[in-house]
Parts: C-alpha cells; sequence; structure tokens
C-alpha cells in the first residue's frame, strides 16, 4: 500500500531530482547494498544521528550521500533532520533511495474503512528555532577537544609558533596570573592564544622522517604588551608552563559539517597514534593518521582501517609471503592538516592499534 505522507520543506530540498551524475564523490563507488533487516520506514527520535539512522537501512552506513542522492553543494551544506521526521525507503527504482517525510490521515474515515484516504499535499512549516534541533551527523562530543586546540602541530607549525623565552622574575614554572615573555609573535592584533608543548614526533610510516609533533595542551595566554619580546599573562593553566613551551593563536571551537562519503581519490596511509589508550582503541574513540589534504582526505571521507599483513615464510617454498590485510573498522575524518589528520574511529570489530592501515573504504 503507498503510503500517503506530508513532504516539509526541507525534505523536499532532500530529493529533488538530483542527476546521478552530479552526486558526490565523482569516481567509481560500490553499489548501495541495503541492511537486511532495513526497515520501509522509521520515525526519527532524539539522539539520534544521521549515522545511526542510515545505518538501520544500510550495511555501509558511508554509502548515505549515494542512497540520498545528494550533490555537492548538499554535501557542503548537508540537509536538516529533526526528531518527529519519518525516514522512507523507496526501493521503487534501480537503486534504493531515502526519503524524509511526515504520515498524515491516520485515524482518518478512509483508513479506518479500510481504503486509502485522499490527502492534500502540502509544505509543513515548524515554528521556533530550527538549528538547535536538527539530528547531527554524528555524535561529537568525544572530538570536541580536538577541534580546536594543538594536539598535533606539523612541522612547519612548530618552526614558525612563537615560543616562550623568559618567566617572570626568572621562576621555573608559571601558573594562572604570572607573566610569560615571548619571541617570534606574527600578529600582535591577536590576543588570545594556546600554550602548547612538543612532547614526541610522529613518524612517516615509510620514511620514519617526523611528518608532525604529539603535543601536550598546557593552557592559555593572553599577550597584553606588544614588542620583541612580548609580554603574556597566563589565563588558565592544566599543566606547569615554563621556558621552551610554545603558543599558536587560539581559535573557537566549531563541529564541522559532516556529510560521511569515500575519498574520490585512492588513500592509503597508517595510524601514527591513538588517545584515550595506550595502545590500542575501539569506537567512538580518536586517532591521526599520515594522510591529510595534500593526499585528497577531505573533512566527512570514511576510511577503512585494516590490518597490517605481516610477512611470513612458507617453509616447503622457502619463499616470503605477505598475508593479506584484514578489514577491522572505519574512521571519518573531522580535522585536518596537510599531512595528517584526525579521524573519529565509527566502527570496530577489534581494537585499533598504531600502525594500522587506512584505506578508501
Amino acid at each position: 500500500m503507498i503510503k500517503n505522507f506530508t513532504m516539509g520543506v526541507l525534505g523536499c530540498a532532500l530529493w529533488l531530482a538530483t542527476a546521478l551524475s552530479q552526486a558526490a564523490p565523482s569516481g567509481p563507488t560500490p553499489p548501495v547494498t541495503l541492511s537486511p533487516n532495513a526497515p520501509d520506514a522509521y520515525t526519527v527520535v532524539k539522539g539520534d544521528t544521521l549515522w545511526d539512522i542510515s545505518a538501520r537501512f544500510l550495511k555501509s552506513p558511508w554509502q548515505w550521500p549515494q542512497i540520498w542522492q545528494l550533490n555537492r553543494e548538499q554535501i557542503a551544506n548537508p540537509h536538516l533532520i529533526y526528531p518527529g521526521d519519518i525516514v522512507y525507503l523507496d526501493r521503487s527504482g534501480a537503486q534504493p533511495r531515502l526519503r524524509l517525510g511526515r504520515a498524515v490521515g491516520a485515524g482518518s474515515a478512509g483508513a479506518q474503512s479500510g481504503t486509502e484516504p485522499t490527502v492534500r499535499l502540502q509544505p509543513r512549516v515548524r515554528p521556533g528555532e530550527l538549528r538547535g534541533e536538527a539530528v547531527p551527523t554524528l555524535n561529537l562530543t568525544a572530538v570536541q577537544h580536538f577541534l580546536n586546540r594543538p594536539l598535533i602541530v606539523e612541522a612547519e607549525g612548530l618552526r614558525d609558533h612563537p615560543r616562550i623565552v623568559a618567566t617572570q622574575d626568572g621562576r621555573l614554572y608559571l601558573g594562572r596570573g604570572d607573566l610569560a615573555y615571548v619571541r617570534g609573535v606574527p600578529d600582535a592584533s591577536v590576543s588570545d592564544w594556546h600554550v602548547y608543548r612538543p612532547v614526541r614526533p610522529l613518524l612517516d610510516p615509510v620514511t620514519r622522517q617526523p611528518i608532525a609533533w604529539e603535543t601536550l595542551f598546557v593552557g592559555n595566554a593572553q599577550m597584553i604588551r606588544d614588542g620583541d619580546p612580548s609580554t603574556f599573562r597566563i589565563l588558565a593553566n592544566n599543566e606547569e608552563i615554563g621556558e621552551g613551551d610554545r603558543l599558536m593563536p587560539a581559535t573557537p571551537s566549531s563541529f564541522p559539517a559532516l556529510v560521511p562519503r569515500p575519498p574520490e581519490l585512492p588513500v592509503e596511509g597508517r595510524i601514527v597514534s591513538v588517545y584515550r589508550g595506550i595502545d590500542a582503541v575501539g569506537k567512538h574513540n580518536v586517532v591521526a593518521l599520515s594522510v591529510g589534504s595534500q593526499h585528497g582526505l577531505e573533512i566527512g571521507h570514511v576510511l577503512a582501517v585494516q590490518t597490517t599483513g605481516r610477512t611470513i615464510t612458507d617453509r616447503e617454498l622457502r619463499q616470503p609471503v605477505k598475508l593479506p590485510n584484514e578489514s577491522i573498522g572505519q574512521v571519518i575524518i573531522f580535522r585536518l592538516f596537510d599531512r595528517i589528520a584526525y579521524g573519529l574511529v565509527v566502527a570496530a570489530t577489534e581494537p585499533i592499534s598504531v600502525g594500522a592501515t587506512v584505506v578508501n573504504p
């Protein structure tokens, strides 16, 4: 039976005749595979994420843009879905797709008599502030501290960032309210700064050369007098701050608009650091990857995580044989640099550790 539903204004924008040739990514993509238990419809509830909703319908939630038929403009500014909306699975075409609407006519005389009631379709308007109510793509609470703090600094930044050269009264360490003297400030108009300390280099898995530095965020400072050196006041500190610590401009934390999709170009890299875990992490944890924007990555790209197959010796033929990589999870990129990226683990069948391979899904 064909369901009658009223399409919301935002819902209409989701699926208005978008040509598949315009859908992103432009390269070849695997066919959409529905989940064996995919429902015909699902009513969105508070607490849902778009990834969770897509996972109800798809084996691979990162194929979401294909089944929604999003074009590039919509991927840059993804659609909004709200609690109470109904997501319908349309299987009538050559490729399944999702549509958004609201069921109407329930409880009418036609429905009670067993016949389909005649319903007038019209736009629905939701009063109130929609921005605060929309369902997010992912639950990003796990990454909010990674969005603007300098937890990874590329080698060029480490070389160019201002550094503390002296402390108030020659103190060994500084705390809140103390003064620090800083050289190398490039822009006197910036007043608020993060203070960090380089901890260890992150090495390219092939060349073994540093591609970035893992850092420790130690506090916040404000410039109160320009000069060489400039004078800064420590506003807050998580650790003791001292000579040699470096500064970078503080930027407001903002959640990126993520629409999961595979990279358009072939990508292969390694996990070079894991967070909230000593050796390995699982779902909803953050990892650093040895690939970035210069390798074709964009925010929202999904990569498969694989074990790196070890090399064994065929004892009979006495030949080295490399075992194949095995897929163990997926990550989605949420922060990007030239040669390194932050990824959130969105699926994991076993612990993910440093050295694991990341490739196109």
